[in-house]
């Protein structure tokens, strides 16, 4: 594919050495030439100087011969306006990253659809969709549902009292039969490693396992973890993620808000009727403590600053509170958050890429999800009528090194595949894999 990515920084960046490892003709478009730079030293890629909603600029990038146009600038309107000007020029398809949530509602969507802006992702809903979603789930620190919660991927991390710390993974498959779930992956020190059969799991593993939803009270049990449900939750932050997170709970549970800004505080408290919002420093510990953190089942930390919402989760942790959640937008940052004890990382550069992958890979991709602290995807595929996939059992596919098939699903049957599974056209195939297989992979199913 031919892919030009409009960007005015990080997101774009990230974006675009995210795919370096595709097969794909890349093209960045960036304002700044001193980034554009930097990037160039880092990759092969295309770069141009320039802005996005200039129809020169865009000439140059080809963009006429572009199957896929990407504006993730940080001002939504110049990334609609460039997916307007892009579609003009015979861009096959454009996305545009927007801030503004209620651009979502299927009216707007309709009518920017009519106007040359075929998708919109907002990464900070997202990101607010899936605080909501952790909890009101005690026991993984990240998920993701697959055909409509057919399968669900779980990460749960492994502590030194769980019960599968010392085992190897053969020794977890004959001691838990009645396990129906597949470790797919396993993330120790920063490294990615796909599961064999003599891997021995160490305590601060961090387990990616595909399972059928109803085995969630199975994978507590077996791993030891322990099922605390959020009655009260306390967010640092009142910007968009906190206060799109703050309204899907409130009448739920019971949520205290806490923020710098004067002005963020008084937009919060016009908004949202049952959460108590309070002016102040989230750094100041006894102001914490004087509004119940000790008391609080849940800390989300969503703040501009990664290092505050770091260094605040690390506090609510020393304190006693069981669940931490923190936005952290470097993602050098990320390894070392989880590493430290942080139960979940949302960084909206891998939102952002994990909506946009589901148009870059070549075969029928229906879902995706980049996974945090690795550069390691999940994918859901359809299965061909004609794809590879379907000739022989899984054993004698020559899945690439770096990959393994985490779950089938067909028809309403979700299937946890052996070696001697076969797959079958139409099936759903969900797959783990590291950038640099993933174009093989793709292939096999499309």
């Amino acid at each position: 594919m031919n892919i030009i990515i409009a960007g005015d920084g990080e997101v774009g960046f990230y974006l675009a050495r995210s795919l370096t490892d595709l097969d794909h003709n890349i093209t960045v478009v960036d304002p700044h030439s001193e980034l554009l730079k930097r990037l160039e030293k880092e990759t092969d890629l295309l770069t141009i100087a320039g802005s996005s909603t200039s129809p020169q600029v865009l000439a140059d990038a080809n963009v006429g011969d572009c199957d896929l146009f990407v504006a993730v600038l940080h001002d939504e309107s110049i990334n609609l306006m460039s997916c307007v000007l892009a579609k003009r020029l015979k861009a096959k398809r454009t996305v545009a990253r927007i801030s503004n949530a209620e651009l979502l509602a299927p009216k707007h969507r309709d009518m920017f659809r009519e106007i040359g802006v075929d998708e919109l992702v907002c990464p900070e809903r997202i990101a607010a969709k899936e605080i909501t979603n952790l909890l009101n789930n005690s026991v993984a620190t990240e998920f993701f549902d697959f055909s409509g919660g057919l399968l669900t991927m779980y990460l749960i991390r492994l502590d030194s009292d769980s019960p599968v710390t010392g085992l190897s993974m053969q020794q977890l498959v004959q001691t838990y039969n009645t396990l129906q779930a597949r470790i797919v992956a396993i993330l120790r020190n920063g490294e990615t490693i796909i599961p064999h059969a003599g891997l021995v799991f160490q305590p601060g593993d961090l387990a990616y396992l595909i399972s059928r939803p109803n085995q969630l009270d199975t994978i507590r049990e077996v791993l030891g973890k322990d099922n605390v449900p959020v009655r009260r939750a306390m967010i640092v932050g009142a910007g968009r993620i906190g206060r799109y997170a703050a309204m899907a709970q409130e009448g739920r549970i019971d949520i205290t808000m806490i923020e710098e800004s004067r002005q963020r505080c008084e937009e919060a408290a016009a908004l949202l009727e049952k959460t108590l919002v309070i002016n102040g420093d989230a750094t100041d510990i006894e102001l914490l403590k004087d509004e119940g953190l000790q008391d609080t089942d849940a800390f989300i930390a969503v703040t501009d600053s990664s290092e505050t919402n770091i260094l605040t989760c690390l506090h609510a942790k020393k304190l006693g509170v069981r669940r931490t959640i923190a936005l952290v937008e470097n993602t050098g940052f990320i390894s070392l958050s989880q590493d430290i004890g942080i139960d979940t990382i949302i960084n909206k550069k891998l939102i952002t890429a994990s909506y946009i992958s589901r148009f870059i890979v070549r075969a029928d991709a229906v879902r995706s999800k980049w996974l945090s602290g690795t550069n390691a995807e999940l994918m859901e595929f359809n299965v061909g009528k004609w794809s590879p996939a379907t000739r022989h059992l899984i054993r004698d596919l020559s899945l690439p090194k770096g990959a393994t098939i985490g779950g089938i699903i067909r028809g309403n049957e979700t299937i946890l595949p052996t070696r001697d599974t076969q797959i079958k056209a139409k099936d759903k195939v969900v797959v783990f894999a590291l950038p640099k297989v993933m174009e093989q992979v793709s292939k096999l199913f499309s």
